[in-house]
């Protein structure tokens, strides 16, 4: 097996929408398939493998490059099924030091192999995703202050069961990069907002901002 061809479904420089990183241009490494099936997710095209392309990490570096853009994001899908390819991918990317690397990942496959210099952006599946019971946890407790945590939340019961895990796996105290997301259409903001200030949670609201520049069932902005 050749390491450094991955299937990728797509690539393309657009705003972050997501994270702590949100607002800032950057770079997007979509690779195809996924391991799960989460009742919001909003990239069903790129879950399976109907739909993609075999790139060398050389050549997806060589686009990062010419990008012009410090900021590029390795994501699915879900990367780490494609763990050895990802890995060379981030050590071709990280290896001219002009460009920071995320990765943005599901939760459910363990993220040691990664170099030390990209910064993990995990879910953590709540209920509602139907695949709360698919993470990696040794993931959560092994946290970097620079990595992120993101619940994606579509109600009330997603809310609560993120507060447990917070304070089970001391989350606030391995990173200050706590992230609440309320599903677009399912989940009010401001509603969210509400029960944050009132708990007084340790972590971010994170709206997820492409969806309200551009049309919410857009790909590749």
């Amino acid at each position: 097996m050749n390491n450094d061809l991955l299937k990728i479904y797509e690539t393309f420089s657009s705003i972050q929408g997501e994270s702590t990183y949100a607002g800032i241009p950057c770079f997007f490494i979509r690779l195809a398939q996924c391991n799960l099936r989460c009742s919001y997710c909003d990239t069903v095209r790129a879950q399976g493998l109907e739909h993609y392309r075999e790139v060398h990490a050389d050549e997806l570096a060589i686009q990062a490059a010419a990008s012009g853009l410090k900021l590029v994001e390795i994501t699915g899908g879900e990367p780490m099924l494609q763990r050895d390819g990802v890995c060379t991918l981030a050590e071709r990317l990280l290896s001219t030091k002009s460009q920071k690397v995320l990765i943005e990942t599901n939760g459910s496959c363990d993220l040691s192999y990664l170099p030390d210099e990209v910064i993990r952006i995990i879910d953590w599946k709540t209920p509602s995703s139907g695949e709360a019971n698919k993470m990696y946890e040794p993931n959560f407790r092994q946290l970097r202050p620079v990595d992120e945590v993101k619940f994606v939340l579509s109600d009330e019961k997603d809310y609560r069961f993120a507060l447990e895990k917070i304070r089970t796996f001391h989350l606030d105290l391995q990173t200050s990069n706590i992230l609440f997301s309320p599903v677009y259409g399912a989940l009010q903001g401001a509603d969210l907002a509400a029960w944050m200030v009132r708990d007084k949670v340790p972590a971010r609201l994170n709206l997820q901002i492409h969806k309200y520049i551009w049309d919410p069932n857009k790909e590749g902005v």
